[in-house]
This record gives C-alpha cells, sequence and structure tokens, in this order.
C-alpha cells in the first residue's frame, strides 16, 4: 500500500510505503486498544458503579446475575430430572431382582425374609415434588444399602445351590449298571447257596462278563480287595457316613485312596467269590446299617430329596 502526503508546509510530497505485514500489525494493534479500552472502561465505569451503589451499574448487575443465575438453576433441574428417573427405574429393577431372590431362596431351603428386614423401594417417580439435591443422595445412599443387602442374599443362596449341588453328586442315585435293572432286591430271601432264609443287603444286577460297573456317585475308593463272599470289591466312601459297595467284579480299575466321580466306570461285571453267576451286587451302608439302595436310586427321579432325606434321618 502506498500513502502520498501532501501539505502547502512541504516543499515536495512525501510517499510512505506500507506492506500487508505492517498494515496487520497496525489493526491488531488498533482492534487490542480498542479491547483495552473496553476493559479499563468496563472497570472504571461499571464495577466501580456496582462497589459504589450507583443505580443503574447496580441494576443491569442483578439483571446479568439473575440471568445466569437462572441458567444454572435450569441446568441443574435438568439433570436432577434425569438423575431421579435413571434411579427410579434402577429401584423398580432392584425390587424385580428381590422377588426373584427370594424365589431362589425358598428354593435353596433358606428362611424367608421378615418385613423388618425388607428394605423400602421406589417412590422416586411417584412423588409430586421435584427432588432436591440432598433427597437424591439420600435415596441413591438407601439403594446403596439395600444392594448390599440383597449382595449377601444371593450369596448365601448361591452357597446354600452349591451345597445342595455337592451334596447330591455324592448321593447314590445312579444306576450303577447301564441300562439293566435290578433283579434280586433287598430284604428276606431264601439263599440260593444254603437253601435258608437270609438276609439280602443289596441289589443284584445280572449282565454279561466284562459289562462296567458305575461309580452310583462320587467319592473316595476306601477298600479294594478280594473277599471270600464278595470276591472282587470295592467300596466307596461318599461322606456322613454314606458308603457303597459293588462286588463280584472281574476286574477292578480303581486302588485305595482313588476319587472317583459319578458315572466313573471303576470295575467289571463278574462272578468272582460267592455268586451263581455274572452280575453285579450293590449295596448302600448308611451309619453301620445296610439300606436298600433302591431308594436312593428311585430318588435320582425327584433330584435326590427322598435319599438325602433319609440320609439326614439316620443321622440323627
Amino acid at each position: 500500500m502506498h500513502l502520498i502526503i501532501t501539505d502547502p508546509w512541504f516543499a515536495k510530497q512525501r510517499a510512505v510505503h506500507i506492506s500487508g505485514l505492517q498494515l496487520f500489525a497496525v489493526g491488531a494493534a488498533a482492534v487490542l486498544t480498542v479491547i483495552l479500552a473496553s476493559l479499563v472502561t468496563y472497570h472504571l465505569v461499571f464495577v466501580h458503579g456496582v462497589r459504589q451503589g450507583w443505580p443503574v451499574a447496580t441494576t443491569l448487575a442483578n439483571l446479568l446475575s439473575n440471568v445466569e443465575r437462572q441458567s444454572q438453576e435450569r441446568y441443574l433441574r435438568e439433570n436432577l430430572d434425569v438423575m431421579a428417573t435413571r434411579l427410579g427405574e434402577m429401584q423398580a429393577r432392584v425390587v424385580q431382582l428381590d422377588a426373584l431372590a427370594e424365589r431362589l431362596a425358598v428354593l435353596a431351603g433358606l428362611p424367608a425374609l421378615d418385613a423388618k428386614s425388607r428394605v423400602g423401594a421406589g417412590g422416586v417417580l411417584a412423588h409430586p415434588q421435584y427432588l432436591t439435591m440432598a433427597e437424591l443422595s439420600a435415596h441413591i445412599e438407601q439403594l446403596s444399602s439395600h444392594s448390599d443387602v440383597s449382595a449377601d442374599r444371593l450369596a448365601a443362596v448361591e452357597g446354600q445351590l452349591f451345597l445342595d449341588r455337592v451334596r447330591k453328586a455324592m448321593l447314590p442315585t445312579a444306576s450303577p449298571v447301564k441300562d439293566v435293572l435290578a433283579g434280586s432286591g433287598f430284604g428276606w430271601r431264601i439263599d440260593p447257596m444254603t437253601g435258608q432264609r437270609a438276609l439280602h443287603t443289596g441289589l443284584d444286577f445280572a449282565a454279561e462278563p466284562g459289562t462296567p460297573i458305575l461309580a452310583a456317585a462320587g467319592g473316595v475308593v476306601v477298600v479294594q480287595e478280594f473277599h471270600p463272599a464278595y470276591g472282587h470289591m470295592v467300596e466307596i466312601d461318599h461322606g456322613k457316613d454314606l458308603v457303597t459297595r459293588y462286588a463280584h467284579a472281574s476286574r477292578v480299575l480303581v486302588k485305595g485312596g482313588d476319587i472317583v466321580k459319578r458315572g466313573q466306570h471303576i470295575a467289571d461285571v463278574g462272578s468272582s467269590g460267592r455268586s451263581t453267576g455274572p452280575h453285579l451286587h450293590f449295596e448302600v451302608w448308611l451309619a453301620g446299617a445296610a439300606q436298600d439302595p433302591q431308594l436312593f436310586l428311585d430318588a435320582s427321579s425327584d433330584g435326590g430329596s427322598k435319599a438325602m432325606a433319609l440320609q439326614r434321618a439316620t443321622n440323627r
């Protein structure tokens, strides 16, 4: 940019050359000067006027303050309403989970909570007035405490269900010979070898030699030996004074101290010992007394509850 300056006092004209960068610097300096002047004016006139109590300045300051405060309150109220709505939805879900937990507790055999132990929930969405921050915080704290109680309740239910599952897994409710029905049952009968009346302390499963003998429940092998009457036999301890015996095997696949699972192949059907033909002689002993194995096998249809009841009654 070229500026030509003429004046009658000058002997000749003067030309001034301004580059683009210089022009930008001048413009920026002008803008900065205006901003600084505005700040100085604001401080000297508006702020000073508010401090001195000038009517116009005070009214304008109050107006600006009210607008800002109303904007903040509106923003806070909108957020509180959203949080209250979400809290109400969470409380409704907690109530549903509590009902489910109570049903599971009854199934697990735990006592139901009495009315005093129940924590009240809900009420946020149905409240006729807006919630304050303090009220919202109180509801959140109550929901947090209630969640802790519910978590403990569910943990107790889980523990009881797991214990029941372990107990049922240790009950001899699985058939020791697959797809074979028991023949000679438990009780008094005529002994086929002596012809005299004698107590038959187990069930006989007639099967071909070599047919797999399966563990009726999980446990620990406590006896694996040859007995003159039982032949090759295995005894498995299932805990709580409950023992199963498998006799007359042709081959045994486990040894004392082994841990076996329900349905595990532990031996093969044979005719060793005092036997008239290939079969499995299966016994169940509870607290040192022979029990009818059919009671336990029949209990498999109801989840083992009958067998568990029999075991509890005998242990008393």
